[in-house]
């Protein structure tokens, strides 16, 4: 009985549209003005040990199992759930029931999920020709996917501002675009870094066949194992939420290393501007031992190690978009998925995509350019942003 009635007051005060929730003995509450503009139906209670022990994984996984199924659009739900200053999220009032964690608990990864062992068939279904799994740059409103990813790379690229003939390091350097692209495009020397047994292949593959050896060489390595040349330019896209918030100082003490003198890097990544963050369920089932740092976590890393900062942009809405995209394309292929994975991993990826993309939206998270250099701020770039718009 306690839980039913602490269940149902996390679902009174936890959104800013009006929702409808069926619970399990069949009864209906309907919160809020108006239509509900979507429907929760709870087919099982939910323990509030289980709240308590963490309430991300608990929710998570009561919506894989269909213990809780949804009418209408997650993203829509849990972006008015970080809304609402009465919801458990925002609260004071309900935050003990927030997920209780600390980095020791990623010490345990025996049954996880890996995010990297899908296969590249599973991605090529619902990204685009360039396989980016990261946030694109929309330059107009009717971008596709693809022109929005190549945006993106050129974006980083101009930001660097880059001499012809200048070496460039790309750290987790993917399925080799960016690299290659200022490799092809810019007359870069470029060398790439990944752990992807599979990215290295295919990067090197893309070498050999753009006929790119004298130009570009791709490296199956840890990045802070690196034994080459300090270089003119350092990109790193999508990185340093992987590598936990113990490593995140090494992270930019490595970058600093591996700058030249009055060297520039162009650092990409997931950030949260009210101070760093775990999630449990994420964790679990997407992206193992994953942290998404602070932004003055980040700016205090930066300055420690001996580089500062030329330039910060927020690509928050760029991401949300990206994901609404991501969702779009997965919702299309679900047949063709569903020859791949069962009903609970779709459920599960479905969720994640959409409650990202609600994150985004409702600000809870950001994606963040670092502009860098090291020695006094972009000392060797233009005095104005003009640089960075022109073709």
């Amino acid at each position: 009985m306690l839980d039913n009635m602490i269940f149902k007051q996390l679902m009174k005060h936890s959104f800013t549209i009006p929702v409808e929730v069926t619970y399990p003995n069949g009864k209906t509450e309907k919160y809020g003005n108006g239509a509900p503009q979507v429907k929760i139906k709870v087919n099982e209670k939910i323990p509030v040990k289980d709240l308590l022990r963490n309430a991300s994984i608990t929710l998570g996984e009561a919506y894989m199992d269909k213990k809780i199924e949804v009418s209408g659009s997650l993203q829509v739900l849990i972006n008015s759930a970080y809304e609402s200053a009465n919801s458990f999220l925002n609260n004071n009032k309900f935050k003990r029931f927030l997920p209780k964690q600390s980095h020791s608990e990623e010490s345990s990864k025996n049954d996880v999920q890996s995010h990297y062992d899908l296969g590249n068939d599973f991605y090529k279904l619902w990204l685009d020709k360039t396989m980016t799994y990261s946030c694109a740059y929309f330059e107009k409103p009717d971008d596709t996917l693809e022109e929005a990813q190549m945006n993106k790379v050129h974006h980083i690229l101009k930001k660097l501002d880059p001499k012809p003939g200048s070496s460039l390091l790309d750290i987790g350097c993917g399925r080799g675009t960016l690299m290659l692209t200022a490799a092809r495009e810019y007359n870069m020397n470029v060398v790439g870094i990944t752990l992807s047994e599979e990215q290295y292949n295919a990067v090197k593959q893309r070498i050999k066949d753009e006929g790119l050896e004298d130009q570009a060489e791709v490296l199956l390595e840890d990045y802070r194992e690196l034994d080459h040349l300090p270089f003119d330019y350092i990109t790193s896209v999508g990185m340093f939420e992987h590598v936990g918030e113990e490593n995140l100082g090494e992270y930019f003490n490595t970058i600093s290393r591996y700058l030249k003198s009055n060297g520039v890097a162009l650092i990409h990544g997931i950030t949260r501007q009210q101070g760093g963050a775990y999630n449990g369920w994420i964790n679990k089932y997407i992206f193992p031992g994953g942290y998404v740092p602070g932004l003055n976590e980040n700016l205090t890393h930066i300055i420690e190690s001996g580089m500062q900062v030329a330039d910060i942009e927020m690509l928050r809405r760029h991401y949300q978009r990206t994901l609404e995209m991501w969702t779009d394309n997965f919702h299309k292929v679900l047949p063709e998925v569903r020859k791949m994975h069962d009903e609970r991993f779709i459920r599960m990826w479905d969720l994640y995509l959409q409650a990202c993309a609600a994150s985004f939206e409702s600000g809870n998270i950001d994606v963040i350019q670092y502009l860098i250099s090291k020695g006094p701020s972009a000392r060797t770039l233009p005095m104005t942003r003009d640089y960075m718009y022109k073709d």
